[in-house]
């Protein structure tokens, strides 16, 4: 069994990293690789180069990380209960 707050925690901090990783990624290589053009179209609101836009996207990506805690452990306990070892 999963422990709810601790799986959400991870992901959402997990989530907030790759997001800070992703920003630096995309700050030190060429525009051709277009890291920039993803993370506008995976982030709504998230605008690049401004802090408003920075902090936009860290809010969603750490929100997005709870959300996938929150909704993935009851669904895997669930299932550990009815088919996990005995």
């Amino acid at each position: 069994m999963l422990d709810i707050k601790v799986v959400t925690w991870s992901l959402a901090i997990w989530t907030t990293f790759t997001f800070l990783f992703c920003v630096a990624f995309a700050m030190l290589t060429p525009q051709s690789l277009a890291m920039h053009a993803l993370l506008l179209q995976v982030l709504p609101g998230f605008e690049w180069f401004s802090w408003r836009g920075f902090l936009v996207g860290l809010i969603e990506s750490f929100l997005y990380g709870a959300y996938a805690g929150i909704v993935f452990v009851p669904v895997y306990n669930f299932l550990h209960k009815k088919w996990g070892r005995r």
